[in-house]
């Protein structure tokens, strides 16, 4: 039977950097398994790949002032490019409840150290681009150092950083079960047999549900459809352009290749494994976006280029982070609620510090613990896109 010090179910982003920052501490004897016979075909492939810090609660914050310059500093660090492109996050509020929830999280984004994020006049955003229909634009907030990853590229970039030191990575091989005795985890059942283990950690993304129902542990995420949109090539607004957000109604929207990448989260869309593209809402996306940036009404748009991804919800749009109550050895990282491309690598430091110290002090873990539904202590992120 084979031995692993940590095996690692799934693995997209979130699992590669769990390999990367636990092999880059010392812990060689790692195990990445992966039910596709390619990484990236969850919802790491599917993607949107901005990155911010402009949360509301100190806990999201805390992980992007983390996770943000390490994307900057990705290719020094690990030897390979992940495309950081600091070209921004600007939201633009249409009224003044929205201009006060923007001043909160501004004020609390300084307080825990992010410097490059201001608060803007709505003549002010209507002179940076007139090409949106600003009548209603009250002001907003921008922060220079938000902006884009190309997450396909961090994850292969993890992965090659985590082999290097030593780390396995297994494709097409599903998990079957798992086993345990009085003191926790023992070891992984997989369609490659058997691996012995103490410590497993669940990155299974949208499919974690499943996979902590082995250990019988109801695990609070379910998966959500999410659309998105890209142009052909579109040279009317300007591809130095941050991701916009019109926060009238949650549509957005960021320079890609040649063209752009529209997004939004239809609120009548229901939980389900539905990856399958609804071609009706090209009418309904594009309807927004002419609304808020007139030219956009002549953006060509090929529906067969459009695709569907997954976000993985929790209650209460944060993540599950560290060991499952109960079951000594289980780690939970999940539920990332469509921010687990820009925590990847917070996620990866404060999981594989669990793992081999029993603590972390990038963030105040308990809040994220799994025991927090059980006794009421949900943490609302409002900022959720």
């Amino acid at each position: 039977m084979q031995t692993a010090d940590v095996v690692i179910i799934g693995a997209g982003i979130v699992g590669s950097s769990i390999a990367y920052h636990l092999t880059a501490q010392g812990c060689r004897n790692v195990l990445v398994i992966e039910r596709e016979s390619a990484q990236g075909k969850g919802s790491t492939g599917k993607s949107m790949g901005g990155v911010r810090a402009q949360f509301s609660t100190p806990v999201s914050i805390q992980m992007s002032l983390y996770s943000i310059p390490f994307y900057a500093s990705f290719e020094e660090r690990l030897g390979s490019p992940c495309d950081y492109r600091p070209q921004g996050y600007l939201f633009c509020a249409t009224n003044e409840k929205q201009l006060a929830y923007l001043q909160t999280n501004y004020a609390e984004q300084v307080r825990l150290g992010l410097k490059n994020v201001g608060l803007l006049a709505g003549d002010e955003i209507a002179r940076m681009f007139p090409q949106l229909r600003g009548d209603d634009i009250i002001g907003g907030s921008f922060c220079s150092t938000d902006g884009f990853v190309d997450p396909y590229s961090a994850m292969n970039g993890f992965t090659a950083a985590a082999t290097d030191r030593g780390a396995t990575l297994w494709k097409h091989t599903p998990v079957t079960g798992i086993k345990r005795d009085a003191a926790g985890i023992t070891s992984i059942e997989t369609a490659r047999g058997t691996i012995s283990t103490r410590r497993l950690v669940n990155c299974a993304g949208a499919w974690a549900a499943e996979v902590a129902g082995f250990v019988g542990i109801d695990l609070p995420v379910e998966p959500l459809r999410r659309m998105l949109v890209p142009s052909e090539p579109f040279d009317e607004f300007p591809h130095t352009a941050p991701m916009i957000i019109d926060m009238s109604n949650g549509f957005h929207f960021r320079p890609e290749a040649r063209g752009f990448l529209l997004a939004w989260n239809d609120p009548e869309e229901t939980p389900g494994f539905k990856t399958d593209f609804d071609p009706g809402f090209i009418e309904k996306i594009l309807t927004r976006a002419a609304d808020r940036v007139p030219c956009f009404a002549n953006l060509p748009v090929n529906p067969k280029r459009a695709w569907a991804g997954l976000y993985e919800m929790t209650p209460d749009h944060h993540p599950i982070l560290g060991e499952a109550p109960g079951v000594p050895g289980f780690f939970l990282a999940n539920g990332f609620s469509g921010h687990g491309v820009m925590h990847a690598p917070a996620t990866g430091k404060i999981l594989s510090d669990l793992i081999l110290t029993g603590k972390t002090d990038l963030i105040d873990v308990s809040l994220l613990s799994l025991s927090r539904f059980a006794e009421n202590r949900l943490i609302h992120e409002t900022a959720v896109l």
